[in-house]
């Protein structure tokens, strides 16, 4: 992992109460990665969500589209499109034309959908998901790489389909397919040589989980003639720093009991179990979430690090525990303190300060011997200059 650069994201769902002005809720998320390229966090992932009442943008490069215009580096993936809910050529086009509106920063993700109820709500059957998505990817990648398309399946028919419009970026924009605990996500990552997003928490088993499927990543690419590269790998954390632990308990109480409802009741996977009656401790005990500081952050990711045998970016949860203020703040410390350290920014700072103060004397002496000089030479100036006499 040392010779990789650990990038920063950001997968936003989003989670927002159902208490809340959701029209302020979804500015709040336009802001928060208005703030995020501020603080040279390099991407974020969007969610596609129409149920629930939680998870508030149904429409990610609508959304996509819109952060684009208020930000100036940061990448922008959807995080991810629920490719059984699409015209595979239609989206297709979507997103060819949203690689241009960003110039280059909008990124694919995809999967096979979440919700169950997303699902039913259109005549889905959430035992066809999967298989549907990858029917969607087998056309979708030879779409963007501007070739005609012939394909006929049970809910789509492409006749003679290309797009009329190139890629901005070539030969494609970056895709990614989420993976969390069926392997049909690294399958098809792999299958096609893309990034995958190891989404589902990172505790101990779920890291387990994703270091399979990387593994089962990496042996369906070498079979499909790609070479498997540990940066396109992105995994999802949940974190929440402060100055201090207890200052960082205290933020979380405000959301946290929220979020742990919301994935008990309406989720399809609950994340913290329904008999749990402090999340915190849970969360910080199992070691599914970070909650306390800089370091502590650090060490966590290490873990995850350790355990995985590295990958490209770290992506954290935007989950919404504390408010609006302690959730800027996290962010704020995430990067001045946690990202530096494994991207080795601070590295050479560090290097040039003690190398400074090892040799301070030695300098000090030596700016002091050079302003002595200076003194001695210009009074042996003004002390050889002739007098000049009275008459003159």
């Amino acid at each position: 992992m040392d010779e990789l650069y650990l990038r920063s994201g950001i997968f936003l769902a989003p989670f927002h109460n159902h208490d809340e002005n959701p029209t302020l809720s979804m500015e709040r998320d336009l802001e928060l990665l208005e703030h995020l390229d501020r603080l040279n966090y390099h991407e974020a992932w969007v969610g596609e969500h129409h149920s629930g009442g939680f998870e508030l943008i149904a429409c990610p490069e609508m959304f996509i589209a819109a952060a684009a215009q208020r930000t100036r580096h940061i990448r922008l993936g959807t995080g991810v499109v629920s490719l059984p809910y699409h015209n595979p050529f239609m989206l297709a086009d979507r997103m060819v034309q949203l690689d241009h509106m960003t110039r280059g920063r909008a990124m694919f993700g995809v999967g096979p959908g979440a919700l169950v109820h997303d699902a039913l709500k259109i005549g889905i059957d959430p035992g066809a998901q999967r298989q549907m998505m990858n029917e969607a990817l087998e056309v979708i990648i030879p779409l963007l790489r501007g070739e005609t398309v012939n394909r006929k399946t049970d809910w789509f028919n492409l006749t003679e389909a290309q797009l009329q419009l190139r890629s901005y970026t070539r030969p494609t924009m970056e895709l990614a397919v989420a993976a969390a605990r069926s392997p049909a996500g690294s399958l098809a990552a792999g299958k096609y040589g893309i990034g995958m997003l190891s989404i589902g928490g990172t505790s101990p088993a779920a890291m387990e989980r994703h270091t399979e499927n990387w593994g089962l990543y990496e042996e369906t690419a070498r079979a499909n003639g790609h070479v498997p590269d540990r940066r396109n790998w992105r995994v999802v954390g949940m974190f929440h720093i402060a100055e201090t632990r207890e200052q960082a308990r205290k933020n979380v109480q405000f959301g946290v009991q929220a979020f742990a409802d919301y994935f008990r009741d309406v989720a399809t996977f609950p994340i913290i179990p329904p008999d749990v009656p402090d999340p915190y401790e849970w969360l910080v005990e199992t070691g599914t979430g970070c909650i306390g500081t800089p370091d502590d952050a650090i060490a966590y990711i290490d873990r995850l690090i350790a355990g995985s045998g590295g990958f490209g970016v770290i992506c954290e949860l935007a989950q919404n525990w504390a408010d609006w203020d302690a959730t800027k703040k996290h962010y704020e410390l995430m990067a001045r303190f946690v990202h530096p350290h494994f991207q080795k920014s601070r590295e050479l700072l560090r290097g040039s300060y003690d190398y400074a103060t090892s040799h301070h004397e030695d300098f000090t002496g030596k700016a002091g011997a050079a302003i002595q000089a200076e003194i001695d030479r210009h009074a042996a100036r003004s002390s050889a200059k002739p007098e000049r006499s009275a008459a003159e």
